[in-house]
């Protein structure tokens, strides 16, 4: 061990290294000032902050060790935080589009295959005994639409029909809206009154419009803020399918109002979803007492497929369709996995690279030192113990690396967090970029990292001890 730590230490140390190692440290500590000051949203602070912590870790380690164990160790350290910092993002995104979906979706949906779905009291009196983990149900109907204004602007949009008293249990819709509230939706119009806009404009006894919930993205598309009317345009509604002709000479319309602005965060939902009562939606579709589906909410999300068969066998199966969350979202989660698995494996691979340095650093100094690797044999020591010493300078390179690359790894998450990096809702869905550690996650990247350093000092250790005294000392 002795003889390991004088291969590894440069001799003596290195002044300019440690002044600059000093200054750096100076460096990490201002940017972390600003930062906590700034509550993390001063940019600044974020970059001196992670080029402080990378600059002490340099000139610390060529302050205290040699030029070609300090390289080996950064190539270690540099490929431990790639990985960590990739790992939480990934794992962040995973996490938020997760929540969001399940913000505004329920955790397992029946669908019917067939036109008609009257019998939806049924099911859902069905799906609220399959499992003690069911907590909620509710009918829904789901629509695709145009609204406008009026002045020129103009969303196809997806209307849903929810139960505004149930909708509670089911959805967390709630906890997005940043205007009006979800009861308002409760609100049903006295058809024994007269239209608000059929008298004066300050008539209070009179009929208002419907409710209406719409993201806030498609209310900054329409200019519409909460109070004002909009026009629902249902596609097609004049057509005849049977005859594929004309039945009127405009689609069905009604104007509604709109109580609510919702946002998710999740741009797809934020720029096309609209929420309105279950009644409302039946009559603007106009087909009856029925419904699309009927959808419910578990208390153990990850047991939603369970139930989900369970409660498919209970109704029959055909014409009922009984989905998961995830299996709604089958391809964007499946896609996320993918790039995470393949991130890590290319990542892992600077790692490698970076062991294949260790490996070219030890062998080298193998090299070097041949005449006293002699000299320790030719003195009773054995080839283990000559082995032993180039295995123990190849993990604590390997040890030392992954203890920086995880502490830089971390701490640059940490302020990227706090930072908030804005992104492009339009490109990613989501408005800021996600950070998640996970300690196992890490510990995986420190236990590779490790068995990759311990599996790099296998060559250098065996080439050392199997150097003969005799070879070692032949110019001497």
């Amino acid at each position: 061990m002795i003889i390991g730590w004088r291969y590894l230490y440069g001799g003596t140390r290195d002044r300019l290294m440690a002044f600059l190692a000093a200054g750096s440290v100076g460096v990490t500590i201002l940017g972390l000032v600003i930062l906590l000051t700034s509550h993390g949203a001063n940019p600044a602070g974020v970059i001196m902050f992670v080029i402080g912590m990378i600059s002490t870790a340099v000139f610390a380690l060529l302050s205290i060790f040699t030029v070609f164990t300090s390289v080996s160790v950064l190539g270690v350290a540099l490929g431990v935080a790639a990985l960590t910092i990739v790992l939480a993002v990934t794992t962040g995104f995973q996490k938020e589009f997760r929540d969001k979906v399940l913000g505004v979706n329920a955790h397992v949906i029946v669908l019917k295959s067939q036109a008609t779905f009257a019998e939806y009291n049924d099911v859902m009196k069905t799906a609220m005994g399959i499992d003690p983990d069911v907590l909620a149900v509710q009918p829904f109907i789901f629509a695709e639409m145009l609204v406008t204004r009026g002045k020129g602007e103009l969303s196809g949009v997806a209307i849903k029909g929810i139960d505004p008293k149930l909708v509670r249990g089911v959805l967390d819709l709630d906890k997005h809206m940043i205007e009006g509230s979800i009861d308002t939706l409760l609100e049903q119009p006295d058809l024994t009154k007269p239209l608000c806009n059929s008298g004066p404009d300050n008539a209070k006894d009179c009929q208002k419009d419907p409710p209406i919930i719409m993201g806030k993205e498609l209310a900054h598309k329409l200019k519409a803020k909460v109070g004002d009317i909009v026009t629902v345009v249902v596609p097609l509604s004049n057509i005849d399918f049977d005859t594929w002709r004309a039945k009127s000479s405009a689609p069905r319309t009604r104007k509604f109002r709109v109580t609510g602005i919702f946002y998710s965060g999740f741009d797809e939902y934020d720029r096309r979803l609209m929420y309105t009562s279950l009644k409302d939606t039946q009559d603007l579709v106009g087909r009856g007492d029925q419904v699309m589906g009927v959808e419910m909410k578990v208390k153990d999300v990850d047991r939603a497929e369970e139930i989900a068969e369970k409660l498919e066998k209970a109704l029959g199966g055909p014409p009922y369709q009984v989905q998961d969350w995830y299996e709604l979202n089958h391809n964007l989660f499946t896609a996320l996995n993918l790039q995470k698995l393949a991130l890590v494996i290319i990542l892992t691979l600077i790692i490698i690279v970076a062991a294949v340095n260790m490996v070219s650093a030890l062998t080298m100094m193998v090299t070097d030192k041949t005449r006293e690797i002699a000299i320790l044999k030719s003195m009773g020591g054995t080839s283990t113990s000559v082995a032993q010493v180039f295995q123990v300078v190849g993990t604590v390179i390997g040890g030392v690396g992954t203890v920086i690359g995880v502490g830089i790894g971390l701490a640059t998450c940490y302020v990227v967090s706090s930072y908030g990096y804005h992104l492009d809702p339009k490109v990613y869905l989501i408005d800021r970029l996600p950070i998640e550690i996970r300690p196992l996650e890490v510990l995986l990247v420190s236990g590779i990292t490790m068995l990759i350093s311990v599996i790099a000092t296998v060559v250098p250790a065996s080439a050392a001890s199997a150097l003969r005294p005799v070879e070692g000392l032949r110019y001497d």
